[in-house]
């Protein structure tokens, strides 16, 4: 999921990034489809360069579409790249890394919480792997941090984690919830010759737990239903330990990690909270990994799996890839022919050409499969040229 800042997302034009923007982005399109990707930086004076290496990338995308494209075809995507290179609003704004995709009928902008090596790509689909990377990868997570007043939501993976923007309805807090609902003390009045008394009925510590409950219960149905639902990311939750026990009574977030965070939130800084919730992550992150190495040898071993490109391109075409790892950061230049799954290799300055693992991801989603982003260091042994795909039968 992006993160992106109200008031100045709008002028930007960053777009929300979830499992349901890939898909569009896997469709086919109406070429020439161009992918830029550059890593960015937070602050001031190192954004300063950004700019400057989008402007070189966009000479390459230039120079590619002139190979097959006339002039007039093709002005409408170079006049949007060249408006955001002079947007000085968004490039002081920036996260770690970038996307923009574009063709004659769309320009979309992502901005993402990890670098990404520079590239600019076209050709007759999108270059998505690194967006795939940013969904699929295994370290990414949620936390809600939450007290009895307020709920907060970050995302974020080993490095960085950032707070998200929530939509205007999300319950931040107590009074945002319930608003005129708040519980009142209920008193029986009598009167005592003269006098009028008052009795109160239900101490101040019972409204504040039954107000609890209920802001609680709309906390939860928020995240689950707006966020832990279109991710599919699993949910940390930082919170005091009378809090951790109260929401996890009520709870029906089935991606609420069973450990947490044990402290006030609001006391910790983002550094500092992010440090926390790795340290709960990590153990399940470094687990998930070791695991699906160890399925990927059994796989092969029973020949139900490959670790070579060509015969995983094949399959992947013919709906047999359930499941494909595929190494970060990992380029093979070629073409992959859509009906047979032969692959050409190539170069990244011709426009027929994209990357191999790209397209195999790509037609391993579309046929309904899952892809994986795995650290160099943490793909299978055997995983010589970059992909591991798990056999379907």
């Amino acid at each position: 999921m992006i993160i992106v800042r109200k008031e100045p997302a709008k002028e930007r034009n960053v777009e929300l990034l979830t499992r349901e923007t890939i898909r569009t982005l896997i469709a086919p399109q109406e070429p020439p489809c161009v992918s830029i990707y550059q890593p960015t930086h937070r602050h001031h004076p190192d954004n300063v360069q950004d700019p400057i290496r989008f402007k070189n990338l966009l000479r390459q995308v230039e120079e590619s579409l002139g190979q097959k494209y006339r002039g007039r075809e093709v002005r409408p995507i170079l006049e949007r790249l060249q408006q955001l290179a002079d947007n000085s609003l968004f490039w002081n704004h920036t996260l770690d890394g970038l996307a923009v995709l574009a063709t004659t009928q769309s320009f979309r902008v992502f901005q993402l919480q990890i670098p990404v090596p520079e590239l600019a790509v076209v050709a007759d689909s999108f270059h998505v792997k690194p967006l795939i990377r940013k969904l699929q990868t295994a370290d990414r997570y949620q936390v809600l941090g939450l007290t009895r007043q307020t709920a907060k939501l970050y995302e974020g993976n080993r490095y960085t984690l950032d707070p998200l923007d929530v939509n205007a309805d999300f319950p931040a807090t107590l009074t945002d919830a319930l608003g005129d609902q708040l519980t009142q003390p209920q008193v029986s009045v009598r009167t005592v010759g003269t006098a009028t008394v008052q009795h109160g009925q239900g101490s101040r510590s019972d409204e504040i737990d039954k107000d609890t409950e209920r802001y609680f219960r709309a906390v939860d149905r928020a995240v689950l239903e707006r966020y832990s639902k279109p991710s599919g990311l699993p949910l940390i939750l930082a919170a005091l330990p009378e809090n951790q026990s109260a929401f996890r009574a009520l709870s029906q977030n089935h991606l609420l990690l069973p450990q947490g965070v044990t402290a006030n939130p609001d006391s910790m800084t983002t550094d500092q909270l992010r440090d926390a919730v790795w340290a709960v992550v990590e153990p399940t992150y470094l687990e998930r990994l070791a695991k699906l190495s160890e399925e990927f040898g059994a796989s092969q071993a029973h020949r139900a799996g490959t670790a070579d490109l060509s015969d995983a391109a094949r399959a992947a075409i013919a709906g047999r890839v359930a499941k494909l790892l595929v190494e970060a950061d990992r380029v093979t230049p070629g073409k992959l022919d859509p009906d047979t799954g032969a692959i050409t290799p190539g170069d990244l300055n011709d426009p027929d050409t994209d990357d191999l693992i790209d397209d195999l991801a790509e037609v391993v989603l579309r046929n309904g499969g899952e892809v994986i982003v795995v650290p160099a260091d943490k793909m299978p042994p055997t995983a010589k040229q970059g992909i591991a795909a798990f056999y379907r039968y």
